[in-house]
């Protein structure tokens, strides 16, 4: 279990801190990612840096490892030497969770045989105009419910003919994760902040300076 990360969920100023904030950048990640109306897949991304952004804030640079080599497909950063995997979700429910993408049904399939949970999960999920949160999900949590429901109910595989770029974790097994009594929860009402957002703004600028 990365203990480290459990000093997030135990700072009252900080919880604070990320009831209040979180919304509203990720708010800006949804603009910051939208064209026509539609939010972009590279949002996820934009999310996941706010996290890590996050745990700079709260840990400082030199204890947050991230440079990662993509050899790791669960862990996106190293917390005081810690392994750690970052996942958002958008919804009312707990849908899955890609644990990597790819379009190869073949390599989807090897990965399943071979997946074993590795590192503790830093969530947020996002539900706007309701109840959502930010977890963390110990290591030992999901090696026991692994273990108990076996890796066809725990990892869900892409379906034949689809493209939807990705092997997850199961709805069914993310939402059994974040509601155990043993994960850390910080609920978080989701305000849809109304922003004036230009995507060009910060650019243009750049473009002016001498």
């Amino acid at each position: 279990m990365a203990m480290r990360l459990i000093e997030l969920f135990k700072d009252e100023a900080l919880v604070a801190r990320i009831k209040k904030r979180l919304p509203y950048l990720f708010r800006l990640a949804e603009l910051e990612s939208s064209r026509a109306g539609r939010i972009g897949m590279e949002v996820g991304t934009l999310r996941e840096r706010i996290l890590v952004a996050l745990l700079l804030y709260k840990f400082g640079e030199k204890n947050v490892e991230t440079e990662i080599p993509i050899t790791e497909p669960e862990v996106d950063l190293k917390l005081f030497g810690e392994p750690i995997s970052i996942k958002t979700i958008t919804g009312r429910h707990f849908g899955g969770v890609k644990i990597i993408w790819t379009v190869d049904a073949e390599k989807a399939r090897e990965f399943r045989q071979s997946y074993y949970p590795s590192c503790d999960i830093l969530l947020a999920r996002i539900n706007w105009g309701d109840i959502g949160g930010v977890y963390q999900i110990p290591l030992e949590r999901q090696r026991n419910l692994f273990e108990k429901i076996g890796r066809d109910k725990y990892i869900k595989l892409p379906k034949p003919g689809t493209n939807p770029r990705g092997v997850e974790i199961s709805g069914e097994a993310l939402s059994e994760l974040a509601t155990d009594r043993r994960t850390n929860v910080i609920d978080i009402f989701w305000k849809k902040t109304e922003v004036a957002f230009n995507a060009y703004r910060r650019w243009l600028d750049y473009w002016k300076e001498d």
